[in-house]
């Protein structure tokens, strides 16, 4: 008997890893970025844009907003929309000169944990 008192244990002090492994969504409520049309295909100077951002969680449109942050850290509110597929966003951004700039955005998963990050990126001539 007291093999398997051992034994029962040692699968109770195991039993919250289990939980962990078996339901990860719990442990990262948070909208997090899993793809980026930035990553894929450069901005082409002097035409407007629309970037797609796919999140690994629904994002709640109406409590998020996206910024275009041109040189001198100036802020552009940035139009945005639903994608075709869950946790899809698109951005519309204007026709932009050459340079260097970042998408700000804040998000509201569906879950309602805030996520806040940037993306930068580049425009060539």
């Amino acid at each position: 008997m007291p093999f398997l008192s051992h034994r029962f244990q040692g699968a109770l002090r195991l039993l919250p890893f289990l939980v962990c492994l078996i339901m990860p969504s719990t442990g990262f409520p948070h909208a997090v970025v899993t793809e980026s049309s930035l990553a894929k295909t450069a901005i082409k100077a002097h035409h407007p844009t629309k970037v797609v951002l796919l999140f690994n969680t629904h994002v709640e449109l109406a409590l998020s907003r996206v910024f275009l942050v041109s040189a001198g850290d100036v802020f552009h509110p940035a139009e945005i929309s639903n994608g075709q597929h869950d946790g899809e966003l698109l951005i519309q951004l204007p026709s932009l000169e050459p340079g260097d700039y970042a998408i700000k955005y804040k998000v509201f998963a569906a879950d309602g944990h805030l996520t806040e990050n940037n993306i930068r990126f580049h425009v060539a001539p």
